[in-house]
């Protein structure tokens, strides 16, 4: 079993540095700093928008290299964020919070088919497979949750949602203790670093220039200093999610939350037969500590869970790299779910960090004063709030006042993480938490959210 490597998705490819680092000094129009799928899709719509703008992304690794390229490859309508603050800033500045929240279920929607349109437009081979997406409950707790859920999705103007009784339920997939279900088509499957590699391509196709293997050391008004040279431009974007804590002076602003995945070698037909999962949709649950998981295009289990959630003093993993016993867990958790694939070796295991905010927001910044912007803090629902920051990010540059920029996670700064230790024995300690409440749960018969979870919830700002 390989460990590590950056990612399946990103191994199963090849995918390193294959750009030329800054040579020099540079002088540009705007600079996009990280090449994720923030910054590419950023670069993509300003270059629309902007023909003639001199437009520079920097990478200090490779495109891809972070979450982009690391996920479990839900193209998802979620909204990242705690609707209820999203409610409240909305009405802070005098507008009505159940529209804004109804804004954003739209524009999740919407972006999800404007992505795949992208992915068509140009021709990304990222094996994009609209499938929907199936959160299942295994006790009646989770149930219970999941019902609740889907009347507030629906009250927020989700379109297509529905619940799925347990006999549905097997029709489309057999997860072991499976109660119930609710679906969603607003989701798509994809291989992310395909994607990451494919958009990249279509911005240079464009003409903005891409350099990696080059890190910005200090972002300043009107210059960005970096390792290979200084660059002299008019705007600056930043686009480094959970990286942004190696920026100076933003260690507490974002916490880089770590996330791990497993997938298993291909699945025999026998296997497949008795797991059903014809139709790839997507698959989540609603457990505390959930796991995310898809079947691949090649007839593979890829899954993922928060594992060991948060490294001391916010480090970052290396490469990838992730430990034996959250493995162990996230095989643990394949086996249970899917009793019939229990003899299928793992092929690759690894992890990598999203940006969670204070209070579990999102923020798109512009800053017309200094020319810096930001967008961060997805909280693991990136892959199409990506595409949705970055048009929202050019409409900021442009001046422009639309549905995007009127968004409640527009301008929204977040109040700083706690410093250490009272950092890292938060996380901890909620994620024993939520796996204590989960466990408590699944033995139980009632159908009440354990108050530990509940108490978590509070204390984390997460409710």
């Amino acid at each position: 079993m390989r460990n590590g490597e950056i990612s399946f998705w990103s191994s199963s490819i090849g995918a390193g540095v294959t750009r030329a680092a800054l040579q020099g000094d540079a002088d540009v129009d705007i600079t996009i700093v990280g090449g994720g799928l923030t910054g590419l899709w950023t670069a993509y719509y300003l270059r629309q928008d902007f023909p003639d703008a001199r437009i520079l992304v920097i990478e200090s690794r490779f495109c891809g290299f972070g979450a982009s390229g690391r996920n479990g490859g839900w193209l998802s309508a979620e909204v990242p964020g705690n609707r209820a603050r999203y409610a409240a800033i909305a009405e802070d500045s005098g507008r009505d919070g159940l529209s804004a929240n109804r804004a954003l279920t739209a524009t999740m929607e919407a972006a999800v088919a404007e992505v795949l349109s992208r992915i068509g437009l140009e021709d990304i081979d990222c094996r994009a497979r609209h499938s929907g997406v199936l959160t299942i409950a295994r006790c009646p707790a989770q149930q219970a949750r999941l019902v609740e859920e889907i009347r507030d999705a629906q009250r927020l103007g989700a379109t297509g949602v529905e619940l799925l009784d347990a006999e549905a339920v097997q029709r489309r997939i057999r997860v072991d203790r499976a109660v119930a279900a609710g679906f969603s088509p607003h989701c798509a499957r994809v291989q992310p670093a395909r994607l990451v590699h494919g958009l990249a391509a279509a911005v240079e196709r464009s003409g903005v220039r891409v350099v990696e293997e080059t890190t910005a050391t200090q972002v300043e008004p009107g210059q960005v200093t970096t390792d290979r040279g200084i660059v002299t431009t008019g705007q600056v974007v930043l686009c480094v999610e959970g990286f942004t804590v190696e920026l100076p002076g933003r260690r507490r602003s974002l916490l880089p939350m770590n996330s791990a995945m497993v997938v298993t070698d291909p699945l025999s037909d026998l296997q497949w037969d008795e797991i059903g999962w014809d139709g790839a949709e997507l698959l989540g649950e609603s457990a505390h500590a959930y796991t995310y998981a898809q079947r691949t295009d090649d007839g593979r289990i890829a899954l993922g869970e928060r594992g060991v959630p948060y490294r001391f003093g916010s480090r970052i993993d290396r490469d990838g790299r992730t430990q034996r016993r959250t493995i162990a867990g996230l095989v643990r958790a394949v086996h249970e779910m899917f009793p019939a694939a229990a003899s299928a070796p793992v092929a690759h295991a690894w992890c990598g960090v999203l940006g969670v905010h204070r209070d579990w927001n999102t923020s798109i910044i512009f800053d017309r004063r200094t020319g810096i912007g930001s967008a961060t803090g997805y909280v693991g629902s990136g892959l199409t709030t990506t595409n949705v920051a970055a048009r929202t990010m050019v409409d900021l540059i442009a001046g422009r006042d639309s549905y995007l920029t009127r968004l409640p996670w527009v301008d929204h700064r977040s109040p700083r993480w706690e410093p250490e230790p009272v950092r890292y024995l938060g996380v901890a300690g909620l994620y024993a938490a939520y796996r204590f409440a989960d466990r408590r749960e699944l033995r139980s018969q009632s159908s009440r959210t354990s108050a530990v979870a509940g108490l978590a919830d509070r204390i984390s700002g997460r409710a």
